[in-house]
């Protein structure tokens, strides 16, 4: 979980030891909130030069699709927010739930937003940051999530904002990453409070949690999607340091691989799928100033390829695939503003 009063958005989203740090999030500051040098901005192309490590895919430019994203603003959220967990439900509208607002408290809001505008329809049982949702079926199922603890409710929410309790994780988790591939959610790492975790769990309405493979190191704050019925899990935190390494996990066999590397160590980004390609918007470095504009897909071979850059540099923001686009919102700049606004994503 990130944010200690001095973070859980979104996430923002995602995932481990040495994690977080920022307001109203979890008892790790290392993350978000003590003061650090802001790093060098780095916004050129995806190098060549990216060096390899045995066992993992290089990144691969050449003949990858000359393909972008096209990212433009298109609405605005009610307030902002960062850390806010977010869910499609139905084939145009989103749910954003919880999250960091402008004054660096956690929150508690449900918001219905769709590519254009938001509103409030309801209200979660705590306020909370950190967490993650995917959708199931007619409703979105929130996961974990925290303010100075971690927590392990699992919360059903419905398309009118109406909440229930659904179930719990093995253990309190903040930071943590879901999706969900058939009637199934797959929950990435995560943070006790105290210990973070290199599990993915697999989740049904009606079961307990389960663990089916083991992350080879602990990550928080992973940007994870689906793809192709597998898993793609980029960078995340692991110690204090963002990792580079993509892991694809297959729940048919139940494997799970190193694929390849990103361009540069990233946490607190968010993933989304269009097409068969995991995109990883945005996100930092270790130091909390170091976000980046930069958009990175990941092929089904493996292949890392820049894919264009958001309209500035954010970290900690939402990503729903709808349709033929991604809708982005929410998230933290450079400067350590909470953003407002909805982008939306499209191939051009």
């Amino acid at each position: 979980m990130g944010w200690v009063c001095s973070g859980v958005v979104v996430v923002v989203v995602a995932v481990l030891v040495g994690g977080g740090g920022g307001k109203g999030g979890g008892v790790d500051t290392s993350q978000r909130g003590a003061p650090r040098a802001r790093a060098r901005a780095r916004e050129s192309s995806l190098g060549a030069s990216t060096p390899t490590t045995p066992g993992a895919s290089a990144p691969t430019t050449a003949n990858a699709p000359t393909s972008t994203l096209t990212v433009s603003r298109t609405g605005l959220l009610p307030a902002p927010v960062q850390d806010a967990a977010a869910a499609a439900i139905g084939p145009a509208r989103l749910l954003l739930m919880g999250g960091i607002d402008s004054s660096e408290a956690s929150v508690a809001g449900i918001l219905q937003a769709s590519p254009s505008s938001a509103r409030r329809i309801g209200t979660l049982p705590q306020a909370l940051h950190d967490a993650s949702a995917s959708p199931l079926g007619a409703a979105v199922y929130l996961f974990g999530g925290g303010v100075v603890s971690s927590f392990p409710q699992i919360t059903r929410i419905d398309s009118t904002g109406a909440t229930s309790p659904a179930g719990q994780l093995p253990t309190p988790a903040s930071d943590v990453a879901t999706v969900a591939i058939g009637d199934t959610v797959y929950v990435v790492g995560g943070y006790t409070g105290v210990t973070p975790l290199r599990t993915i769990l697999a989740w049904r309405p009606g079961t307990s949690a389960r663990v089916v493979a083991t992350l080879p190191k602990p990550l928080r704050y992973a940007a994870v999607a689906a793809s192709g019925g597998k898993l793609t899990i980029a960078g995340g935190t692991s110690g204090e340091e963002a990792s580079r390494d993509i892991y694809r996990f297959d729940p048919t066999s139940g494997s799970l691989a190193r694929i390849g590397l990103l361009p540069h160590p990233l946490t607190h980004a968010a993933a989304a799928a269009l097409g068969g390609t995991v995109y990883v918007f945005g996100g930092r470095e270790a130091s909390p100033s170091s976000q980046t504009r930069r958009i990175v897909a990941i092929e089904a071979g493996g292949k890392v390829r820049g894919a264009g850059l958001l309209p500035k540099a954010l970290s900690d923001l939402a990503a729903v695939t709808l349709g033929e686009s991604v809708v982005l919102a929410g998230g933290r700049d450079s400067a350590g503003a909470t953003q407002s606004a909805i982008l939306t994503a499209k191939p051009s």
